[in-house]
């Protein structure tokens, strides 16, 4: 089914006014869009010189989840339920995507979802008892106007929002979203330390930077943050690299260690589904674990295991 549906975006620039090029801000790729042309997320577009939108009010996913499984360890009591919901489209092509039926679309045809209005969604939510509503399954920032309008209302009913994410803010897009102090918790990814990680598996065009500096934003706005690393071998589990994410989020709460980190195994996925080594060995979650420890994080949980 074709989506042609288009809610005008609010983050964008004009870059050259003539040839109708616009530059999207709303997360860290910063795509520069001809007009007809879809941003790398495979939602956004310009149309005329203004971007539009795709996936305004069109979910792919709603869910009722327990919390512990966006994953949010220290967030709310345990088995608090969260309704969860996503789109389709990412602006990450990660190798071992989980979601990747419904992340990694690249044309206009593939945009599919039901039509559902931010007043729906928390209408569901309270009345599926949640207590929270995550953005979540794909990349939030790529809807981020759908994500603040239904911040916004959520709020206003006493739930609370919580951003599950790969961290590619832009700076006006983390505060598009924390100016109003909409988000309450956020689960980040850190999927390594190396910017030729991020470039070669994630398509990730500025590397690993705008991670790390969504999460000390997110820390200094005092919004909850967990971190999240999916380890796998021969990419990211070395002692080493494990050592430097470890150090990196032990530095946020100038070395009190309290932030959680969840370390969570890996099993093979799309593109790695063949790769070989096979899914993460347990020692090799342990191993991390141990380190994690001795540089002082307190909050270190193994996932998948």
């Amino acid at each position: 089914m074709f989506i042609n549906f288009m809610k005008k975006a609010e983050l964008f620039e004009v870059v050259d006014s003539q040839k109708k090029i616009i530059k999207c801000k709303a997360c860290a790729q910063e795509c520069v869009i001809s007009p007809g042309k879809l941003g790398l997320c495979g939602v956004r577009k310009n149309q005329e010189g203004i971007l539009y939108s795709l996936t305004y009010e069109k979910l792919i996913a709603q869910h009722i989840d327990p919390i512990e499984k966006k994953p949010l360890f220290d967030f709310m009591p345990s088995e608090t339920k969260v309704y969860s919901i996503g789109t389709v489209g990412c602006n990450f092509s990660c190798d071992w995507c989980q979601n990747f039926d419904i992340s990694q679309i690249k044309r206009e045809y593939e945009i599919l979802g039901k039509d559902v209005s931010p007043e729906e969604v928390v209408k569901s939510a309270l009345k599926n008892n949640c207590e929270c509503i995550a953005y979540t399954y794909n990349e939030p920032a790529i809807n981020i106007e759908f994500v603040r309008d239904t911040a916004r209302l959520a709020k206003e009913k006493g739930l609370k929002n919580i951003l599950v994410t790969n961290g590619y803010f832009t700076k006006e897009s983390f505060e598009y979203l924390n100016k109003e102090n909409l988000i309450d918790a956020m689960n980040i990814d850190l999927k390594a330390f190396k910017d030729e990680t991020y470039r070669k598996y994630c398509n990730a065009v500025h590397g690993l930077q705008p991670v790390l500096d969504t999460i000390k934003r997110a820390y200094e706005a005092g919004i909850h943050l967990e971190i999240t690393t999916l380890v796998i071998p021969d990419l990211n589990d070395s002692s080493r690299e494990v050592e430097k994410i470890a150090e990196f989020i032990f530095s946020l709460d100038s070395g009190g260690g309290g932030i959680p980190w969840h370390l969570s195994r890996f099993f093979p996925m799309f593109k790695f589904a063949d790769r070989g080594g096979g899914s993460t060995d347990i020692k090799t979650m342990e191993r991390a674990k141990e380190i994690g420890g001795k540089v002082g994080l307190k909050k270190i949980y193994l996932g998948n295991v």
